[in-house]
């Protein structure tokens, strides 16, 4: 059964890789109907580059291929677009409009259109037809300056400017202009920008920068690493453990539980006033393996736990009662991470083999493939 939250949204989606089409996966998991449109040579490039990548955030949707460069495949994309409520894109800006598919060509025929154009960097500014990648946009954000210690910074395998400042701001911005457009029959053009999206995630560090004039070195601020009570521990095995005691109650907790109340009556300072109690916490980390560790804080509240591996949280007793991985072609998949109660749980569809729906899309509009097919032969030649 298909959440039927979004049912009756129609979603063009022009964007390829992976920010645009996991913003609109989770469109897609909430009841849109998210018609994906590919080049009819090869398809968006996530097909190649890494199939089970494609696989993943290109579930529920439908495959269109046309080919924007031919009028044929931009008269279709205008017949789409005049029925549809969104359309996503990702190309740089202006590629759009050369093709005769941006926003001013697309709201003449439908002036509820919500238009969306997820970049790196914006359609103003300096930066504006850079070439970037995630790792680009956290660079200029301030965010990879922060991540890591002090022998470097480091790479995330979670993509926070692709994923969160990205493609969930975005899906933010389209639900938002859907709403207005509802209520106002006007469109607009959300003009999403990892970039932008990546720097209003840096709530912590920029706190730092207000309250003492600056930030702090990677690894230094209170919750990258500064204080012994909000840190990472190795364990006996070698395994890390998460100790998250920020509050003076959850360190209580954990000293007793550890059975070191002389620890407990230490205040877990910043900085080198903290060395010796931190010092003491790696010790003890050091007498007991993560799972053992994990079972005796559990009971303790203590907000403690064990740094797991992507297999081991997938078979989290927690992850697992909430229904987060469900089966996708024989092979894991994260469900839609939201529940809504008194609607139905999202489901997931395979995603589609390139071109897989064009037949019956190009019906619906009244079109007979094989005369599609002449026609772009025919603009050929």
């Amino acid at each position: 059964m298909t959440n039927p939250l979004l049912a009756g949204l129609k979603v063009l989606d022009v964007s390829r890789l992976l920010p645009g089409p996991f913003c609109t996966l989770y469109l897609a998991q909430l009841g849109a109907e998210v018609v994906k449109i590919e080049e009819p040579n090869g398809g968006d490039y996530t097909r190649a580059l890494s199939p089970e990548l494609f696989a993943l955030v290109n579930r529920n949707k439908r495959s269109l291929t046309l080919d924007l460069r031919q009028a044929p495949g931009v008269e279709i994309f205008h017949r789409l677009a005049a029925e549809a409520d969104v359309v996503i894109e990702s190309f740089r800006p202006g590629v759009m409009d050369r093709l005769g598919c941006g926003y001013d060509a697309l709201k003449a025929l439908n002036p509820k259109l919500v238009y969306a154009a997820l970049t790196g960097y914006g359609q103003t500014g300096p930066y504006r037809d850079r070439a970037g990648h995630d790792m680009n946009y956290c660079a200029y954000a301030g965010a990879l300056d922060q991540i890591g210690n002090a022998a470097g910074p480091a790479l995330a395998n979670t993509q926070i400017a692709d994923l969160a400042g990205g493609a969930l701001s975005c899906a933010l911005g389209i639900l938002a202009a859907v709403h207005g457009a509802r209520a106002s029959g006007r469109g607009c053009y959300v003009d999403a920008a990892m970039l932008d999206g990546t720097l209003a995630l840096q709530v912590a560090a920029l706190s730092t920068l207000r309250a003492l004039g600056r930030t702090q070195p990677r690894g230094a601020d209170m919750l990258s690493g500064a204080l012994p009570n909000y840190s990472l521990y190795e364990c006996a095995d070698g395994k890390w453990f998460a100790l998250g005691a920020l509050e003076p109650k959850f360190w209580q907790a954990f000293c007793t539980a550890a059975g070191q109340p002389e620890l407990g009556r230490r205040v877990p300072a910043p900085g080198a006033a903290g060395e010796t109690t931190r010092a003491a916490t790696a010790a003890l980390f050091r007498t007991r393996t993560r799972d053992a560790w994990e079972a005796l804080l559990a009971p303790a509240d203590a907000c403690a736990s064990g740094v797991y591996t992507l297999e081991e949280a997938l078979a989290n007793e927690q992850v697992q009662a909430r229904g987060l991985v469900e089966d996708c072609g024989g092979k894991p998949a994260i469900a839609h991470p939201l529940r809504f109660v008194d609607a139905a749980p999202s489901a997931s569809t395979p995603a589609p083999a390139l071109g897989a729906d064009t037949g019956a899309l190009l019906a619906a509009l009244g079109i007979d493939e094989n005369a599609y097919a002449a026609l772009k032969a025919a603009a050929v030649c």
